[in-house]
Formats: C-alpha cells, structure tokens, sequence
C-alpha cells in the first residue's frame, strides 16, 4: 500500500511573541503543494520494522526518523503486523516544506487505513501533534491560519490558489529551526493577521504578507535574498521564504522560465497548483 506526502508553504510567517517556555507564538497560513515523497508499507515477519530511505539523502538514523516515531505512536495504542517501510525521499529536508511531518502523518493514515483501525481524524491528529506542532496540518491537509506554536488551526475553506503556477528553489544552505529563532530580530503583533492580507489580490501581498525568519536570515545568507530577487525577475507576483528556510517559493500566473545560471546548485520544482 502506497501514499504519497505532501509538501507545504507557508504564506506569511509572523512571530508574535515569545512565551513563558521559551518557544514563540506564531501566525501563518499552511497551503498544500503537490510536491511529494513516496511512502510504502508491507507486512513482515519477526518484532521489528524496518524502514529504508531512497532518494535525497536524511542526517538521521531510522530510529530517529519521524516515520519510525508515527508507527512506534501507534502502537502505543493498536496491535498491528509488523512493516517493511519503503521511504522516497522528493521533498528537500531543512527546507521549511514540512517534508518529515507530512511523512510521519501520511504514515499514521496509512497505519490506520491498511489496518482498519478504529481512530478518526481529530483522533490521529492528537498522535500527530505528538510528533511536531505541525504534523496534524497533513492530516486534514486543507488550507489553515495556523496560531499559537503552529498547532492551532483555523480552516480557509475559501481560499485557494489553484490554477496558479508554483516554483519551488531550495538552494544549498542547511538553516537551524532553533538557531533561525533565537536569532529573530524582528518578533511582534502586526496589524493585519496573514488570513486577512490574504483576502486581497495577490498582487498587493509583497511588502504586506512578510516572513519575519527573511528580516535575519537574508543578510546571514545573502543567496536567499537573491534567489527571491531572481524569482521576481521571472515574474513572480508573490515571492518568499517557506518557514524558517531555506526554500523559496514564487507564485505565477503563467508557468516562468527561471534562470538557470543562478539555480544551478539548487533542488527546483514547479507546477500547477490543483
């Protein structure tokens, strides 16, 4: 049994706060992309799972592997065979795409789905927020205004981008979630919430609909600020970072050609958005 998890951009980043605990509020909108990993299950022999990952390349051993994680959190609750897990690696990791959540959520569904398990969304959500604050997004999968630490969602059943062209750059350069935080230097309530700048046509969201990750990061990594420039160059009528980095994304109208000379290091995708 096979699925296939999806990536994700973040419209708009807004750090609103730090809290009592030490993490920070935040407010964003998560939108589904169709760029995607490939996930495979089958039943084994023997008291382990096994868990192999082709493709681009993961710093992580199976055994900290969110895949690996979902299905030790379902077993924590159901009785299911043991697996043979196949992982295609599509979506660039450290690239604020949500490629390991979705991987770990897709995974829960297909736990529950190839089992018949008795647990419904909002239920598998709860293992998924165990996982990361943002792996339930993929469980509904539908674009939310996300609050608080990323975990709080509110459904857009209005909003959509489809027929829209989407380029994805990601270019070498590995970006720490937590260093990216502490070095925020710009982290306070705005006026308008990402959902409502949304509203608007897309051609008035550059300068209002903002990343606060792009205020620090762009002069550490001046190639994020001239991958963004170059995307706009092409004609994008919305560009900017996704999460805390270091992807890129613009938004078209038509499908762009992109230039090649400035992306020649990168992982680049485009497509239609559905």
């Amino acid at each position: 049994m096979i699925v296939f998890p999806n990536a994700k951009i973040n419209l708009g980043l807004q750090v609103v706060g730090k809290r009592p605990d030490g993490y920070h509020n935040i407010e964003t909108v998560f939108y589904p992309i169709p760029l995607t990993d490939a996930l495979e299950i089958e039943e084994r022999e023997g008291n382990t799972d096994s868990l192999t990952v082709h493709g681009i390349a993961i710093d992580a051993v199976a055994e900290d592997n969110l895949v690996i994680k979902a299905v030790k959190a379902m077993r924590r609750k159901y009785d299911f065979p043991f697996l043979t897990i196949e992982l295609i690696k599509h979506i660039p990791s450290g690239a604020g795409l949500g490629g390991g959540s979705s991987d770990a959520s897709f995974m829960l569904k297909l736990v529950r789905d190839r089992f018949a398990l008795p647990i419904d969304d909002l239920q598998l959500a709860e293992i998924a927020l165990s996982l990361g604050a943002d792996c339930p997004f993929f469980i509904g999968n539908q674009p939310v205004l996300a609050t608080e630490l990323g975990q709080v969602f509110t459904p857009l059943p209005n909003f959509s981008l489809s027929g829209m062209h989407i380029v994805v750059v990601k270019p070498p350069i590995h970006i720490n979630t937590a260093a990216a935080y502490k070095g925020l230097t710009r982290v306070g309530k705005r006026e308008m919430m990402p959902d409502a700048i949304l509203r608007n046509p897309i051609e008035t969201w550059k300068g209002q609909l903002v990343n606060d990750f792009e205020t620090s990061l762009f002069p550490a990594h001046p190639r994020l600020a001239e991958l963004k420039d170059m995307l706009y160059r092409c004609g994008a009528l919305y560009a900017a970072m996704s999460g805390s980095g270091s992807a890129l994304f613009g938004l078209f109208r038509d499908e762009p050609h992109i230039e090649k000379d400035i992306t020649t290091d990168c992982f680049v995708w485009q497509s239609n958005l559905p």
